[in-house]
């Protein structure tokens, strides 16, 4: 079990590496955060850059999938250009590793330990094994 000084020391936040996060939205295809970065009084950190991360969602059987992606951009504007192509690329990377999950779920063997059972019966001794 951690101590209280690891846990602590685990859950720190990075004063050098903080961001101010703004989130802009049409309220029907998804969100654009900006995050400006800030340094550890609050103030604009002109060393490093502005970011942007698109964020949607897909509906799947199991309910709402986000889906969130990097948007290389020097503005607002040219964000919510890009966001369109960059959500569509990640909704199809996501769905391909979501059959490629599907497919290796589905390839995977189950061998009971000891080989075929002989010949009229049930043999034994064997344990399933997943992998």
């Amino acid at each position: 079990m951690a101590t209280k000084s690891e846990t602590q020391s685990e859950l720190r936040l990075d004063s050098k590496a903080l961001y101010l996060e703004e989130v802009f939205t049409d309220r029907r295809v998804g969100t654009i955060r900006r995050m400006t970065p800030v340094d550890k009084d609050g103030g604009r950190d002109p060393a490093r850059a502005v970011l942007y991360v698109g964020e949607t969602q897909v509906l799947t059987p199991a309910g709402a999938l986000p889906i969130a992606f990097e948007i290389g951009a020097g503005s607002l504007e040219e964000a919510a250009e890009k966001f369109g192509t960059l959500a569509r690329e990640a909704i199809e990377r996501t769905v391909k590793e979501l059959q490629d999950l599907r497919r290796q779920a589905a390839s995977s063997i189950v061998i009971p330990q000891g080989g075929m059972p002989p010949a009229g019966g049930m043999g034994g001794g064997g344990k399933i094994q997943i992998p």
